[in-house]
């Protein structure tokens, strides 16, 4: 999956989607969603949902996958591990001014 990085309209049906596909699971089914949410959770541990795995500064695409999560009784497994500081982002801004 890959979310989109701007209209919040496009964001709310990104997971408006999300929620149809899941409607299609049974309720013993284990669920796991991968992808690219174009979130930045930070570092502050969320219980259940966010460990101390996290980097940077939450943003607004990481707010909302935090809520969603929350409602959902989803976690973002790859906070709950540290990683090397270059397994840390995934994007490069040109120049290296910026990474996510």
């Amino acid at each position: 999956m890959y979310a989109p990085t701007s209209d919040s309209a496009d964001v709310e049906q990104f997971y408006e989607e999300i929620e149809k596909a899941k409607g299609y699971l049974k309720s013993q089914d284990i669920i796991i969603i991968m992808g690219d949410f174009n979130a930045r959770v930070g570092d502050k541990r969320v219980e259940g949902v966010v460990a101390s795995g996290g980097i940077g500064t939450v943003n607004e695409g990481g707010s909302r996958l935090i809520d969603w999560c929350k409602i959902n009784d989803f976690t973002i497994t790859n906070t709950w591990h540290q990683n090397r500081p270059r397994q840390q982002w995934t994007w490069k801004s040109p120049e290296d001014r910026s990474r996510n």
